[in-house]
């Protein structure tokens, strides 16, 4: 199978389309034989720090929630990590800021279009939301997530795993009964472990 195409991740790489505090350091991570995609908002601090996406306790949880180890994870040929923008857009009086949206319409759907093998697309958050399941645009999240049969085998959406959302998940427990288990099962069944 073909690598990701070297020109397109060179361009990404150097990109400069928007003025980001820490500066530009895209990350992401591709290959056109993945089957699962990731799709997020935009790394935090940790992760640009690092330049590793989900390296950190929201991560820890996100995997938990697909029942798959760091190697697994981190295998470009099985899972792309493709958020909606991939450089840390600072942060705001609630926490970061918003995904940047030049870096959106400039390379995700270059991306996107070079993963043809992809199975099941993890949606997490508003702005992930909004691009993949645009028909639920203003829909609360919670709302979307718990409609999780209407989007499987092909896609499911998850609130962000971020310690943040320890209340989150106190207040519906049907998600981690009922949703993780299939979530689980269904990532069993593409990638065979």
């Amino acid at each position: 199978m073909a690598s990701f195409p070297e020109n397109l991740y060179r361009q990404i790489k150097q990109c400069d389309l928007c003025d980001v505090p820490l500066g530009p350091k895209p990350i992401f991570q591709a290959h056109p034989a993945a089957r699962i995609v990731i799709a997020g908002q935009a790394p935090g601090r940790k992760t640009h720090e690092k330049g590793i996406p989900f390296d950190d306790a929201s991560g820890e949880r996100l995997r938990q929630w697909l029942g798959i180890n760091k190697v697994a994870f981190y295998n470009a040929e099985s899972i792309a990590i493709v958020p909606m923008s991939f450089c840390f857009p600072g942060v705001g009086k609630a926490g970061d800021l918003p995904p940047r949206p030049e870096c959106a319409t400039a390379w995700r759907t270059q991306i996107m279009q070079t993963l043809g093998q992809v199975e099941l697309t993890v949606i997490i958050g508003r702005y992930a939301i909004d691009w993949h399941l645009p028909q639920y645009k203003g829909v609360a999240v919670t709302q979307v997530v718990s409609e999780w049969r209407q989007h499987l085998p092909t896609s499911i959406v998850l609130p962000h795993p971020s310690p943040r959302n320890n209340r989150w998940l106190k207040k519906n427990p049907w998600f981690e009964s009922k949703v993780i288990p299939l979530l689980q099962q269904r990532v069993v069944e593409i990638t065979g472990h």
